[in-house]
C-alpha cells in the first residue's frame, strides 16, 4: 500500500528513514525513484547521500546545516508537489549479464549446505516445484525470458535486489532457513520475488540458480567500466540475463582476471512509467 504521506524516522543523529509504502512493489519502488531524483535535483546543502530501497529511502545529511524537522518538510513539500502518481520518466541504463545457470560452482555451494541440512531440496529442484516449472530448462527460460529493474542496492556493496519487468515472468521462492555461511562472487540467487546478484563471497540466503563470472562490484576498481565507481548498477537501472555455455564462461572469467572484459552498457534509454504500466497489464490480460 502506498502511504498517503511520508513516513519519516530519524536514523541516529545523522540520518532519515523516509517510508512511502509497506509492499514490494514496482509502483511504489519507481515513486521512491522519482522522488528521490527531485530531492537530489533540489541541492540541498545538507543532503551528504541518498539511497533508494525498495519502499523507502534514506537521507543521510549534515544536521549542522539543517534540522531533521526542515528537512522533513522540505522532503514532504516536494513529495506533494509530485504528486501520488507513478507518471513521467526516468534515464534508465541496460546491462546485459552473462549466466552460467545451474553452474559447478553454486551446485557445489549447494551441496556442501545439504551436508548439514540433508532434508533441504537442492534450489533449482525448489524453485520449479514451488513455481509448477516442469525442469531446470523451463526455470532457465523463464528467468532470462525478461528484463529486471534495480529497485534497490544495500546489505553489502554492489548487492542490487533485482523485479522482474514482465509479470508473465515472476519467480517466487523463500530464503534458506537457516541461511549459508558462504555464497560465492558471482551466484544468482531468487529470494522472496527479487533476484540478486551476489556481489562478494558473503553469507546468504537465496536459492542459488546460476553464476555470472562478470563483476558487479570491483573495489580496485580494474576493470574499466567500474572507474566511475566500485559499483556496476544504480537504482533504476534494468537488467537482462543472457545464458552462455561452459566455453563463452570461461572465457569471459578469463577476460576479468585480465582486467580487460567490458559489460555490455547500453546508456542512452529512458523508461517510460506510464507505458510500462500499460504494457504489464496487458501482459498480465495474456496470462
Amino acid at each position: 500500500m502506498l502511504y498517503d504521506e511520508p513516513r519519516f524516522y530519524p536514523g541516529g543523529d545523522c540520518a532519515i528513514e523516509v517510508e512511502l509504502g509497506d509492499e514490494m512493489d514496482f509502483t511504489i519502488n519507481f515513486i521512491v525513484h522519482k522522488l528521490v531524483a527531485a530531492v537530489r535535483d533540489a541541492k540541498f546543502e545538507a543532503i551528504l547521500d541518498l539511497i533508494p530501497e525498495l519502499a523507502s529511502f534514506q537521507i543521510s545529511y549534515d544536521p549542522d546545516l539543517m534540522r531533521y524537522e526542515d528537512l522533513c518538510r522540505e522532503v514532504s513539500a516536494i513529495y506533494a508537489d509530485l504528486g501520488r502518481g507513478a507518471t513521467g520518466a526516468l534515464p534508465s541504463r541496460l546491462i546485459t549479464i552473462p549466466v552460467l545457470y545451474f553452474d559447478g560452482e553454486t551446485e557445489a555451494c549447494i551441496a556442501d549446505y545439504r551436508r548439514t541440512y540433508s532434508e533441504k531440496t537442492p534450489d533449482p529442484e525448489l524453485v520449479c516445484q514451488l513455481n509448477g516449472l516442469s525442469d531446470r530448462a523451463a526455470l532457465k527460460r523463464l528467468h532470462s525470458g525478461t528484463e529486471y529493474w534495480v529497485a534497490a542496492l544495500g546489505f553489502w556493496p554492489g548487492l542490487c535486489s533485482l523485479l522482474p519487468l514482465n509479470p508473465r515472468a515472476r519467480i517466487i521462492a523463500p530464503k534458506y532457513n537457516p541461511p549459508r555461511t558462504h555464497t560465492p562472487k558471482g551466484a544468482i540467487g531468487i529470494g522472496g520475488a527479487l533476484t540478486c546478484i551476489y556481489p562478494d563471497a558473503t553469507p546468504g540466503g537465496y536459492q542459488l540458480i546460476g553464476h555470472t563470472p562478470a563483476s558487479t562490484y570491483d573495489g580496485e576498481q580494474r576493470l574499466p567500466d567500474f572507474k566511475d565507481s566500485l559499483a556496476l548498477f544504480r537504482a533504476g537501472d534494468r537488467v537482462r540475463f543472457v545464458p552462455v555455455d561452459p566455453e563463452e564462461y570461461d572465457d569471459i572469467k578469463s577476460r576479468v582476471a585480465a582486467g580487460s572484459y567490458r559489460h555490455d552498457i547500453v546508456d542512452y534509454q529512458v523508461f517510460s512509467v506510464d507505458r510500462y504500466l500499460d504494457w504489464a497489464k496487458a501482459q498480465e490480460a495474456e496470462a
